[in-house]
C-alpha cells in the first residue's frame, strides 16, 4: 500500500476519523476557555517554570472543568473545596467572606493554585520537585497531617517519598483511606498530566 499514495491516504485518513472522538475526549472542550486564566495563576504564584500541566490535570480530575460541579460529600467548584476548607483559605489569605467564591471560575483556579503551593512549601525538601508534588497532591486530597504522620513511623531521617507512601495508613489514617490518596496523584501525574503537556511545563 506505501506504493499507492491515494489508497494510503485514505486508509490514514479513515483512521485519523475513527479515531478522532477518542483524542478529543481526552481534554473536555470547556477546558479550553480557562487555560489562559489557569496559566497567569500558576506563573504569578510558582513563576514561569510552573507545572501547569499538572494543575490542569487536577482540575479535570476534581470538577472536570465544572464550574457548578458539587461532590456528594459537599465540596463545590472546579476546585472542590469543601466549606471549611473555602474558609479557612479566606481566612488564610485575607479574602473577605464575600469574595470566597468557590463557584467562581477565577476564585477557584486561583484557590487551587494557591493551595497547591502552600502545600508544597510544607514537604521535605531534600526530594526531587516532582516528588513534592506527588506529596503536595496527597495532602490536597487527604489532609498534610496525614502523609506527614506516617513519614514519621518510618523513623527515617530522610524517607523518600515512595517510603512515606508505603507508610499509608501506619499512622492515624485507617488503611481503607489509602487507595483513593495515593491514586489520587497517580492519576493527575501520570495519566492526566500528559493530556495537557501543551498547555505548560511538565514536571518529570
Amino acid at each position: 500500500m506505501r506504493f499507492n499514495p491515494p489508497i494510503f491516504c485514505l486508509l490514514i485518513g479513515g483512521l485519523l476519523l475513527a479515531f478522532a472522538p477518542l483524542v478529543f475526549a481526552q481534554v473536555p472542550v470547556a477546558a479550553g476557555k480557562y487555560q489562559q486564566e489557569l496559566k497567569r495563576q500558576a506563573h504569578a504564584q510558582w513563576g514561569l517554570d510552573a507545572p501547569v500541566a499538572a494543575f490542569a490535570a487536577q482540575v479535570h480530575q476534581e470538577s472536570g472543568w465544572r464550574p457548578d460541579a458539587v461532590s456528594s460529600v459537599g465540596a463545590v467548584g472546579m476546585a472542590q473545596f469543601m466549606p471549611a476548607t473555602t474558609r479557612w483559605w479566606c481566612d488564610a489569605t485575607g479574602t473577605p467572606a464575600a469574595q470566597c467564591q468557590p463557584t467562581n471560575p477565577r476564585w477557584a483556579l486561583a484557590s487551587l493554585v494557591g493551595y497547591d503551593r502552600w502545600q508544597y512549601e510544607r514537604t521535605p525538601a531534600y526530594m526531587s520537585r516532582t516528588d513534592r508534588l506527588w506529596l503536595a497532591l496527597r495532602g490536597y486530597n487527604g489532609g498534610l497531617g496525614h502523609w506527614q504522620a506516617e513519614a514519621k513511623t518510618t523513623r527515617l531521617a530522610q524517607p523518600s517519598r515512595q517510603q512515606i507512601d508505603a507508610a499509608c495508613g501506619k499512622a492515624k489514617r485507617s488503611r481503607v483511606h489509602c487507595p483513593e490518596n495515593l491514586g489520587y496523584p497517580k492519576r493527575i501525574l501520570t495519566v492526566l498530566q500528559p493530556r495537557y503537556a501543551a498547555w505548560g511545563t511538565v514536571w518529570n
